[in-house]
């Protein structure tokens, strides 16, 4: 085989549709359009979701909520998933390691869930203002 004699199986190309050419072709006057109307006219056709004049879906129906993509970053840690952790020092790193936040995570936030005993020392990771109490209580910090 050469490059010179490569070429498409038979049948695998067919020649592309000449309309309007003449009585003869089976295609010729009105071209396979029929006759008269909308879809007849050259330009002339409908927007999508046209519904002829009748209130088309998207608009009969209720405009509903928005969904951030941004929370996708964020994640949740309670004080029971902390107090299981046991860790002295807990920042995000330490989290994704332990698989209690996801790795696309960067923003964390520990909420008031469970209760906390130990002492336990946050590193870049918000809280809650009760969650920021219980650890305080227990002997820890967020910083």
């Amino acid at each position: 085989m050469e490059l010179n004699s490569i070429k498409p199986a038979d049948g695998a190309k067919r020649a592309r549709r000449r309309v309007g050419r003449g009585i003869g072709s089976g295609l010729g006057k009105t071209a396979g359009r029929g006759h008269k109307g909308q879809k007849s006219r050259s330009g002339g056709y409908h927007k999508v979701g046209f519904e002829g004049g009748q209130m088309p879906l998207q608009r009969r129906l209720p405009k509903r909520g928005f969904k951030s993509q941004r929370l996708r970053f964020n994640a949740e840690v309670t004080l029971t998933a902390l107090e299981k952790l046991g860790l002295a020092e807990v920042d995000l790193l330490a989290l994704k390691q332990a698989g209690l936040v996801a790795d696309l995570a960067k923003v964390v936030k520990v909420i008031k869930s469970g209760s906390l005993s130990k002492a336990v020392k946050l590193n870049g990771i918000g809280a809650t203002v009760g969650a920021k109490a219980a650890i305080e209580a227990a002997g820890g910090s967020v910083a």
